[in-house]
């Protein structure tokens, strides 16, 4: 008897050829839509229903069932009230990771087996293999980075077929399946809000924030910011602080309601040779002290090598070499070669 897979299907191109995959495979396959987020913002309407109609289309194609989870209520509890809250902090969040702890791989996959699952599936550009983590075979994609905070119990319930390929390949098999997605672009924004950026997502949460001042290397205001919560580490665009050399944003102090520049690209403010990281989790064994890994400071930043220091709720990282713009909030993984060991978040 095959086993039974639910696929968590998006309504695009990857989660589409992931269905397809696993049906080729002789798994007994049912499409799930995750409905995570549904209201419009101004200027912006949530194409969640396009998506939805997008992956039913393909479920009828590949004649699997077809249902939809609503997670919303949840969603908005464990994924947007965090990050909401991180950027008050003055800290820089990552909901996509928060997403793919709470909600891919804990409600969906807790209410995927109360149905009769025996594994879930997802469209992401990593590999599962017994419990462990592995990087994507397209280095260019690859996605492990957003699935670090996932437990091994979990992995050892997931596949993730799409990880096997490069994402051209994947664009091949959905033309040559024949998927009404075939030909959809790639999504892109935060996981929630489409192509709504984030100032204006935080906007239409908080309302307009408190001016205050921008100042520079020298201690002269040189500008005026609107909202502190708004602005990260290593910043370029959107100070409008006018002519000559580009300000680049080294700190900010919330208290205060300041935001700090310059125009030094060596400013020791603006690089790091170690970080610490709390709220720590370790797919399958925790790393031991001093021992040599690499770690990925932010999403497509290259792999540096580094030595672990452990602490009983904190970890620190000797860098190999100076890593620019580290942003607090933010989330560090490491590496032992294509196994993803874990991470922590960036203090």
């Amino acid at each position: 008897m095959s086993k039974k897979v639910f696929v968590g299907m998006s309504g695009g191109v990857d989660s589409s050829v992931t269905a397809a995959l696993l049906v080729r495979e002789g798994y007994d396959v049912t499409g799930v839509y995750m409905k995570n987020w549904s209201q419009d913002l101004p200027g912006f309407t949530c194409p969640w229903q396009d998506d939805y109609q997008d992956a039913k289309r393909v479920a009828v194609q590949l004649g699997i069932d077809f249902e939809m989870y609503d997670f919303e209520k949840e969603y908005r509890t464990r994924v947007v009230d965090y990050m909401v809250a991180g950027y008050q902090a003055g800290i820089t969040p990552n909901p996509d990771i928060m997403c793919n702890q709470e909600v891919k791989f804990k409600l969906f996959l807790e209410a995927a087996i109360d149905d009769g699952a025996d594994l879930i599936a997802t469209g992401h550009y990593a590999r599962s293999q017994a419990g462990q983590l592995l990087t994507g075979v397209d280095a260019n994609k690859d996605q492990s980075y957003f699935l670090y905070r996932v437990t091994s119990e979990a992995l050892a319930h997931s596949l993730m077929p799409i990880g096997d390929f490069e994402k051209p390949r994947v664009r091949e098999l959905a033309a040559e399946f024949k998927l009404a997605t075939a030909a959809k672009k790639d999504s892109q924004g935060i996981c929630f809000v489409g192509k709504v950026g984030i100032k204006d997502f935080l906007l239409a949460e908080l309302g307009p924030q408190p001016l205050g001042a921008i100042v520079d290397q020298n201690g002269v205001t040189i500008g005026e910011h609107d909202g502190a919560l708004f602005y990260t580490i290593g910043q370029r665009h959107g100070l409008d602080v006018g002519g000559g050399l580009p300000y680049y944003v080294v700190g900010k102090d919330m208290a205060k309601n300041e935001v700090y520049v310059t125009t030094d690209l060596q400013d020791g403010r603006l690089w790091r040779d170690s970080l610490t990281l709390s709220a720590l989790h370790w797919i399958n064994d925790a790393p031991a002290d001093g021992q040599q890994l690499q770690v990925r400071s932010r999403y497509r930043a290259p792999l540096v090598n580094c030595v672990v220091s452990v602490a009983d709720d904190t970890v620190t990282l000797a860098l190999s070499e100076e890593v620019r713009a580290i942003t607090p909030g933010q989330s560090a993984v490491l590496y032992d070669g294509d196994r993803v060991v874990g991470g922590g978040i960036v203090i």
